[in-house]
């Protein structure tokens, strides 16, 4: 296992305006470039099977060449607040050190987050309850985590590939919180889904530790395809990041219990062979700040 540290630049989380999307991005499918900018925008819709949920995939496209591959592709989950992240001077630094496709795949509302939506999509179904209910606030159903990885790969994926030449064997899902578990769980359930896995702060606590059984049984790494897993972890501690209001106290106490479970987990995935793992720390940085500050280095991983 590989222990990383963050670079202090990384730390702050900075926010522009992102190529000259304000005004026309929501509405246009296609936004042209502007100037010497290094990207160009596209957008698609998707909706849930059941109907109850839509989706927005924001996808940002190099203007330089592709490789003969195609471009190393990155999808963020909650991707309204990561498209919100990814200021001009991340990419232009992006862009420096080579072509990288980025789709961030949020929902069709105003807001960072759709609190309901994401407690269902990113969440693993629980044997024995039916439903599965989210365990922060147990009036949220969860446990769609499953067919929402159908929609990744029926959906998603394809329409990304028919917009644009991407590289099969360097392809990444990132996720922070509930889309760091959802991103540990694709790892465990469906490790043909991408090559790269990057984890930020992931809900490890969340009913019991539940994604740790599913670990034990976890899906064999296809063979002859190199893996890699990026754990993240904020070191502002557990206690104070769950003392928001309607927080189950159960799940706040579960929480702080498990508050050593990712680099446990760093450990035990670096045995896995054909599995490169490195383990970031965060000295000091809260788990809202963890979303932006883990960014670059997911960005370097994706595009490497």
């Amino acid at each position: 296992m590989v222990l990383s540290r963050p670079s202090p630049s990384f730390l702050a989380p900075r926010r522009s305006l992102l190529l000259t999307l304000a005004g026309i991005g929501l509405q246009a499918c296609t936004a042209a470039p502007a100037a010497g900018t290094p990207y160009h925008s596209e957008r698609f819709g998707l909706a849930s099977a059941d109907g109850q949920r839509r989706y927005r995939v924001q996808l940002l496209l190099p203007t330089a060449r592709p490789p003969a591959s195609g471009y190393p592709l990155l999808v963020m989950l909650d991707g309204n607040a990561a498209f919100n992240a990814l200021d001009d001077g991340l990419l232009a630094h992006q862009a420096q050190n080579g072509p990288l496709a980025i789709a961030t795949l949020g929902y069709e509302t105003a807001q960072d987050l759709d609190v309901a939506a994401r407690a269902f999509d990113y969440t693993p179904p629980v044997p024995g309850e039916r439903p599965t209910w989210d365990d922060a606030q147990r009036r949220r159903p969860g446990g769609g985590a499953d067919l929402f990885l159908d929609l990744v790969e029926q959906q998603v994926l394809p329409d990304i590939h028919r917009r644009a030449p991407c590289d099969p064997d360097r392809t990444t899902l990132w996720g922070h919180s509930y889309g760091g578990l959802l991103a540990l769980y694709a790892l465990f359930t469906r490790p043909q889904l991408f090559t790269r896995y990057a984890a930020a702060d992931p809900s490890l606590w969340w009913h019991d530790g539940y994604l740790l059984s599913v670990e034990q049984r976890a899906r064999p790494l296809p063979m002859g395809r190199p893996m890699q897993l990026l754990l993240m972890a904020g070191g502002a501690g557990m206690a104070t990041r769950s003392q928001r209001p309607g927080v189950d106290e159960q799940a706040r106490n579960r929480r702080a219990m498990l508050s050593d479970a990712t680099p446990k987990l760093a450990e035990r995935q670096a045995r896995r062979a054909g599995l490169a793992t490195t383990y970031q720390p965060f000295p000091g940085v809260g788990h809202g700040p963890m979303r932006s500050a883990s960014i670059p280095p997911t960005l370097a991983l994706a595009a490497a």
